[in-house]
């Protein structure tokens, strides 16, 4: 199978490293506008190096495409390269506005090609672990969900050429940190149908154009609350924490470990990943080579990605209202894909 990446950048070291170890993969191309980038890339891989998505599908002919580019490509690149004829794996956020969602999902489902969504921290054992106690109800209903993410980002982070730009990164710590957050909280409590969302910048104010901060109540599918606050201006980079709270118990989700509370108060460990499979920085997580090897295994055996346009899209929307709800100051409902 014919592979190419596009978008040399820090996150693409995941997706190079993962696809190297799949059997019956080739890396034949590494895509970047940046020629010393996809020069090295192509060097260490032994691919070969492109500076034009264009002339990469013409002469390549790749089976599947991954894409790690700033976010404003992310969907008129995916959609381009499933009408070629291959199959997408997009980094988050795979859409950056509603219409954009939309568009892709209607691309996936007149192509008939797979897409999936880089959201690998679903395929950490405690977000499986809490998901298999939230729905089996062993600790009881479902009454809410909170979330905190606070990371450190510095001006010399923005000092690229689009971080920080409304018209390139579309938005700051919601659409790019926080939104893997935000996928876990919609997945765990069944998605969100409406929303109040302030976003602000406080931390960089002049020197980026998106939040840096958010405070978000999410309306639950299931009827419950979430609550949701982001920042990027802590002063490290601290394990995002989401908790559950049960009839019967709370469940902790801290970094990739999972905890209940225990009848004298204290969080008890159930479970968390392992460190074979990291790569990268740490709040990137593990689940980068257990999300790509799942994907391809789809590719081969026909089966359907879970994390496609569609369910990829849910968080997306989220954060897209998000931005509505801030910027008119009132309560906004999620739309669902209109297939």
């Amino acid at each position: 199978m014919k592979v190419a990446v596009v978008g040399c950048g820090n996150i693409s070291r995941n997706h190079f490293s993962a696809l190297n170890d799949i059997e019956d993969v080739q890396i034949v191309a590494a895509v970047d506008i940046k020629p010393e980038r996809a020069d090295m890339k192509a060097e260490q891989y032994g691919a070969r190096a492109y500076y034009d998505l264009d002339e990469m599908l013409i002469k390549e002919h790749p089976d599947c495409v991954h894409i790690a580019t700033p976010h404003y490509l992310h969907t008129p690149m995916a959609i381009k390269v499933m009408e070629s004829g291959a199959d997408v794996f997009l980094e988050k956020p795979c859409s950056v506005s509603i219409s954009e969602a939309r568009a892709l999902a209607d691309a996936q489902k007149r192509t008939g090609r797979q897409l999936g969504v880089c959201f690998q921290n679903r395929y950490n054992d405690s977000t499986a672990a809490a998901k298999e106690i939230v729905d089996g109800g062993t600790l009881g209903k479902l009454l809410g969900v909170r979330a905190f993410v606070t990371w450190s980002r510095e001006a010399d982070y923005y000092s690229d050429d689009w971080h920080g730009k409304a018209d390139k990164e579309c938005g700051g710590v919601l659409i790019n940190q926080a939104i893997h957050t935000i996928d876990l909280m919609q997945y765990l409590a069944g998605g969100c149908k409406a929303l109040t969302a302030h976003v602000s910048n406080d931390h960089l104010r002049g020197i980026i154009e998106v939040e840096d901060n958010a405070g978000v109540i999410m309306e639950l599918s299931s009827g419950v609350k979430g609550i949701l606050y982001a920042t990027t201006a802590y002063a490290v980079n601290s394990d995002v924490m989401i908790e559950l709270t049960l009839e019967k118990g709370n469940l902790r989700i801290e970094g990739e470990s999972l905890y209940q509370l225990n009848e004298d108060g204290a969080y008890e460990y159930i479970c968390g990943n392992s460190e074979e499979d990291f790569v990268g920085k740490n709040y990137w997580g593990h689940g980068h080579k257990a999300i790509i090897r799942d994907f391809y295994d789809c590719i081969k055996t026909g089966r359907k990605f879970e994390i496609d346009a569609v369910e990829g899209g849910k968080a997306a929307r989220i954060v897209a209202s998000c931005y509505e709800s801030s910027a008119k100051n009132e309560r906004i409902e999620v739309t669902e894909y209109d297939s």
